[in-house]
């Protein structure tokens, strides 16, 4: 790792990075003065602060009759991001958000979905980012975090995949649906039940037979370019970073997503925002209405990101130590 560029991950203005930068990549502890400094300053300073400064007293964003649109700015997304940079429930703004998923988008068949819904069964992109979000939040005791966790488990599908529609799935999965791998990989692994051990190697297996990137006829664009925040869509670092957390960082079918992870980045160490979301190649199979999101990123489109490039060096140096 070039030292010029974990400094400048090191800096004091996005202590979320700073954060993870001092745990992931130089292996400082939790207990370590500057860890500690960089975490009570990720609410304070850079990115969190701005998101929560829309927030609305009541713990929302935008409309609180509908905590999933407009996509990407209304609630689920927000909190997405905000655990992702490190914010738990402990902070009273986390928290009540967290609830009001809880309290209003568990499913009686286990999973989560918003409500109102004509579909009776939960949504598994939904389900997954939730468990996900929730368990990184601090509710991972929760028997609703826990029962949606089984309900990612028990709707696999054969191939070991999962899929957002089901009802024309044909027990076929797709890599676009990477949540539910997701989620398992933010759980501790003393937490693995041994159905769920299974439906990770299941799930692993999925998308190193695919080599993470190989999937219908022709190439889909948009899994060759890096994006954040994701939201519910799928990239080669997307992949790769879960994929090196579950523990096959060592796996060589992870090669040519490597090779590529290498090739894009810069002269200068760095790794580009190539896009922000929704970011729709030929082949999607479906359009985005106008009005119907707004578009939100952290950083600015075709420059260096501080959040790109710390995943691609974490997932480098799972790498590196895996083999």
């Amino acid at each position: 790792m070039q030292k010029h560029v974990i400094e400048w991950l090191l800096e004091r203005d996005q202590p979320a990075v700073r954060y993870r930068a001092l745990l992931d990549l130089l292996d400082r502890k939790e207990s370590d003065e500057e860890v500690r400094q960089a975490r009570a300053d990720i609410p304070r300073r850079g990115w969190c602060p701005e998101v929560l400064s829309s927030q609305k007293a009541a713990g929302f964003w935008e409309d609180r009759q509908n905590l999933y649109r407009p996509k990407y700015t209304a609630t689920i997304w927000r909190l997405i991001v905000l655990a992702d940079l490190g914010m738990t429930a402990e902070d009273e703004r986390i928290k009540k958000p967290c609830e009001l998923f809880l309290n209003e988008y568990s499913r009686s068949d286990g999973g989560f979905d918003s409500p109102p819904s004509g579909q009776r069964r939960s949504e598994l992109c939904v389900t997954g980012n939730l468990a996900r979000t929730l368990q990184l939040c601090g509710y991972g005791e929760d028997a609703r975090v826990r029962s949606a966790y089984d309900w990612l488990v028990k709707n696999q599908m054969k191939d070991g995949g999962w899929h957002c529609d089901y009802w024309k799935a044909f027990g076929r999965g797709t890599l676009d649906c990477w949540e539910g791998l997701s989620a398992f990989a933010a759980l501790p692994r003393e937490k693995w039940s041994r159905q769920l051990k299974r439906s990770v190697e299941r799930g692993a297996e999925f998308y190193l037979e695919r080599r993470l990137l190989q999937q219908g006829r022709h190439r889909y664009l948009p899994w060759f370019r890096l994006h954040y925040p994701v939201h519910y869509y799928y990239d080669f670092l997307v992949g790769l970073d879960v994929i090196t957390k579950l523990g096959y960082a060592g796996d060589r079918r992870l090669e040519p997503a490597i090779d590529l992870l290498k090739r894009k980045r810069t002269r200068s160490g760095v790794w580009i925002l190539d896009r922000v979301h929704p970011d729709l190649g030929a082949g999607a199979g479906y359009r985005m209405k106008r009005g119907s999101f707004r578009a939100f990123s952290l950083e600015k489109e075709g420059e260096p990101s501080k959040w790109i490039t710390l995943t691609a060096l974490r997932v480098l140096k799972r790498v590196e130590e895996a083999r």
